[in-house]
C-alpha cells in the first residue's frame, strides 16, 4: 500500500497541467469553505488535470492524493479508510486536504468522507457516474458538498489549446474571420476531449467509448445483453440532435420492454456519454411521454464512433450549442409550436428561444426557421428570439417581434 500511494502521489505531482480550465476559478472560490468539492464528468474529460491544477496552487505539502481507478485498489472497502489514513500519516505527515480521483469505485465512500469531514478535513473529489454520485451525496452529504460539472473543452479552451490568439470580436478583419471559421469547423469535427486533441494519431475516442460501455455500464449494471446496449449507443451517437421515441427504439433494437430502453438510456446519461432533452410543456406528464431529443457529450466522439451517410454538420452545430447551454443550466428544453413547428432550444429561466441553422442563405430554410421562431414567440409571449448560424449577423423584425441572427463561432466565444 505504501508503494502504491507514493507512486500515485509522485505521478500526480508530475502531471502536465495543460491549459487552464474555465472551472478552475470556480473550484478555487470554494477553497475556504468546509464543503467537499465534487467534480464529475466523462472519462478523459480532464477531471484529474483540473485536480492537478488546483493541487499545484495548494502546494505539495498541503494534500494527500489517492486514485481509486488504480486496479491495485480492487477489494478496497470503505472500512479500510482508517488503515489508509494511518499509512498516509506515516508517509506524508498530517495534512488537511484529500484529493481523490474516481471515488465511485469504492462502495460506501461517502461514509468515510463524511467522517473525515467531521474531523475538519477538506475534500476535492472526482467521479464519472452522475447517478451514483448524486444518490450517495444526497444520502450522506446533503448540504455539505459543492458540485462542479466538467465538460470537454469549450471553443475558447480549444483555441487556447491551439495557441490561437483571439482578436477583438468588434474589430475583426477578413483574415480574422477566415481563421476563426477554419478553427471553428475543426472544433466541430474534432470535439474537445483533451487527449484526443493532444494525440490525434491514437484511437483515444474509440477506447474511451468502449470503456464507458463495458466498464462503466455493462459491468457496473450487470448487463448480459451487451449487444443491444452497443447498438443503442451506436444509434444515438450516430444521430446527435435527433428526436427519439422509446417505443420506436424498443422495436428497432428488438428489446422486449420499453423499460429496458429507458434503463439503457439512463445508464448512458449517468456515464456522461449522452444527454436527453424534454419538450417544453406546462404538463410534466406530457413532457415525460413526448419524444426526447438526444445529444452527445462531444462532437468529436460522435464523429469518431458514429456513422453518417452524409456530413451531418447541422446536427453537430446544434449539439455544440446544447453543450454550451447545458454548461450554464440544466433547464434546457426544445419547443414545438401549436402548428407543429420545432424550435431547437427554449430556456424558461431566461425566456430565451434559440434556433440553430447551418446557413440562412437558402430561402426555404430561412422562411422555415423564422416562421417557427415567430410562432413560438407569439405562443409564449416573448418578443425576442435568436438564430445561431454560420451566416453573417443581422436583425430581423416582423411586426412586434425581433430576431437576432448571430455568428455561431462568436456566440460560443461570448457564452
Amino acid at each position: 500500500m505504501k508503494a502504491i500511494l507514493l507512486e500515485q502521489h509522485h505521478t500526480f505531482c508530475q502531471y502536465d497541467l495543460g491549459i487552464e480550465r474555465e472551472q478552475r476559478k470556480e473550484v478555487e472560490h470554494f477553497a475556504q469553505l468546509p464543503h467537499a468539492v465534487i467534480i464529475s464528468g466523462l472519462r478523459r474529460v480532464g477531471k484529474s488535470t483540473l485536480l492537478a491544477q488546483i493541487a499545484h496552487r495548494l502546494g505539495d505539502p498541503q494534500f494527500y492524493y489517492i486514485n481509486f481507478e488504480d486496479d491495485r485498489f480492487i477489494g478496497f472497502q470503505a472500512e479500510d479508510a482508517n488503515y489508509l489514513y494511518q499509512i498516509l500519516l506515516e508517509l506524508f505527515g498530517e495534512r488537511k486536504i484529500f484529493v481523490i480521483d474516481e471515488v465511485q469505485n469504492i462502495e460506501g465512500w461517502e461514509h468515510f468522507v463524511r467522517r473525515f469531514m467531521d474531523m475538519g478535513i477538506k475534500f476535492y473529489i472526482t467521479g464519472s457516474n452522475a447517478s451514483l454520485l448524486s444518490r450517495e451525496l444526497g444520502t450522506r452529504l446533503t448540504g455539505r458538498y459543492l458540485p462542479i460539472e466538467l465538460f470537454p473543452f469549450s471553443f475558447r479552451e480549444f483555441l487556447r489549446f491551439r495557441d490561437y490568439i483571439m482578436p477583438d470580436l468588434d474589430r475583426m478583419t477578413t483574415l480574422n474571420h477566415a481563421n476563426l471559421q477554419k478553427n471553428f469547423y475543426e472544433y466541430v469535427q474534432l470535439g474537445g476531449i483533451p487527449d484526443h486533441l493532444k494525440y490525434p494519431e491514437l484511437p483515444i475516442l474509440r477506447t474511451l467509448y468502449d470503456d464507458v460501455l463495458y466498464r462503466d455500464i455493462a459491468t457496473r449494471y450487470h448487463i448480459e445483453e451487451v449487444r443491444a446496449l452497443k447498438e443503442l449507443a451506436f444509434y444515438i451517437t450516430s444521430n446527435p440532435s435527433s428526436q427519439v421515441s422509446y417505443n420506436k427504439l424498443k422495436e428497432q433494437h428488438h428489446l422486449g420492454s420499453v423499460n429496458t430502453i429507458k434503463n439503457y438510456i439512463e445508464y448512458l446519461e449517468n456515464s456522461w456519454l449522452i444527454f436527453t432533452v424534454n419538450v417544453y410543456d406546462y404538463s410534466i406528464k406530457r413532457q415525460q411521454i413526448a419524444a426526447k431529443k438526444v445529444y452527445c457529450i462531444d462532437t468529436g466522439l460522435s464523429n469518431s464512433v458514429g456513422f453518417a451517410f452524409s456530413p451531418n454538420t447541422g446536427r453537430l452545430l446544434e449539439n455544440l450549442v446544447f453543450l454550451t447551454l447545458r454548461h450554464k443550466t440544466k433547464q434546457v428544453f426544445y419547443y414545438t409550436s401549436p402548428s407543429g413547428y420545432e424550435v431547437d432550444f427554449y430556456l424558461p429561466e431566461s425566456q430565451q428561444l434559440i434556433q440553430v441553422v447551418q446557413s440562412m442563405e437558402d430561402t426555404a430554410t430561412r422562411t422555415r426557421e423564422i416562421r417557427a421562431l415567430i410562432e413560438a414567440m407569439r405562443t409564449l409571449r416573448i418578443s425576442t428570439g435568436l438564430i445561431l448560424s454560420t451566416s453573417n449577423s443581422e436583425i430581423i423584425k416582423e411586426n412586434s417581434f425581433t430576431i437576432k441572427v448571430q455568428s455561431l463561432p462568436e456566440y460560443l466565444l461570448e457564452a
